[in-house]
């Protein structure tokens, strides 16, 4: 059975098409939702693919000034203090089997490193000067994310492998990758246009866990939201998990209970009534 809301001690929240608007603000009723959960003693934690400067984004606007789960899981950060409680990288012999196994499968890739915190985006050649590619992609401008060879880009840890097309979307390319049956990395998508791949064993719920065992929260005191694919681990491994009404096939089954869309302020909805 799904745990009581009564029971709840941490509230973690997906950030993008989740606990955000289309325009990607935080609603005034979201707000102060989020303001009474926090006044009652309970912990509120973005846990998203972005990076920590990508949470900064939306941090005055949400309130969050404490713990984040960034990257998929792959990192925990305190956002006010920046001490990192864990990294999760894949290591290089890792991402270099995935690249060379892959490009003869699927000609025409790109790739980002994304390392030391979530601070370094080390990006392929062309990387930038793909068409499709906006600041929302990666909060962050695209004149900043500099060209490197494939070989330096593989050349280091990452906390998250970022896997790009020209062309194809980012379910056909999760498809591909996940066909190679490799077990050494772990593979998702949060629903921006590329797939991410991080270190094997590591998602949302895998992060979350560090948290809590940080804290003294169990499993069963957690209240979850999310949306996409990323999010199905920590839906089903939280007390009780909340899909909002966009949310993807994959995590509404997932789900102990779907709520309003972001556009409707679903997450408050169920925080209204968990007070």
């Amino acid at each position: 059975m799904p745990a009581a809301l009564d029971h709840v001690r941490l509230v973690a929240t997906d950030l993008d098409n989740t606990l955000l608007r289309e325009d990607l603000t935080v609603s005034p009723r979201t707000r102060a939702a989020l303001d009474a959960v926090r006044a009652a003693g309970i912990v509120v934690v973005p846990v998203t693919a972005r990076q920590p400067v990508g949470v900064r984004h939306i941090a005055e606007d949400a309130g969050f000034t404490e713990w984040a789960v960034c990257s998929n899981g792959s990192l925990g950060i305190h956002l006010a203090t920046g001490q990192r409680l864990w990294e999760s990288t894949v290591p290089v012999p890792a991402q270099q089997r995935l690249v060379a196994t892959l490009t003869e499968r699927v000609p025409g890739l790109v790739y980002v490193s994304v390392r030391d915190g979530g601070e370094a985006f080390v990006s392929q050649e062309g990387y930038a000067q793909l068409p499709a590619l906006t600041f929302e992609d990666h909060k962050r401008d695209p004149a900043t994310m500099g060209s490197y060879p494939l070989e330096e880009v593989l050349a280091a840890p990452s906390l998250k492998l970022i896997v790009r097309h020209p062309d194809l979307g980012a379910a056909q390319l999760y498809d591909a990758i996940t066909a190679l049956g490799l077990d050494d990395v772990a593979v998702t998508q949060s629903g921006a246009p590329f797939v991410e791949v991080m270190a094997a064993g590591t998602s949302k719920a895998w992060g979350v866990q560090r948290l809590c065992d940080h804290l003294g929260i169990a499993p069963q005191e957690v209240l979850a939201f999310g949306d996409a694919r990323n999010d199905v681990e920590m839906l089903r491994w939280a007390g009780r998990g909340v899909a909002v009404a966009n949310a993807v096939r994959e995590a509404i089954i997932a789900a102990d209970e779907v709520t309003g869309s972001n556009a409707d302020d679903g997450v408050a909805a169920v925080l209204e009534r968990l007070l």
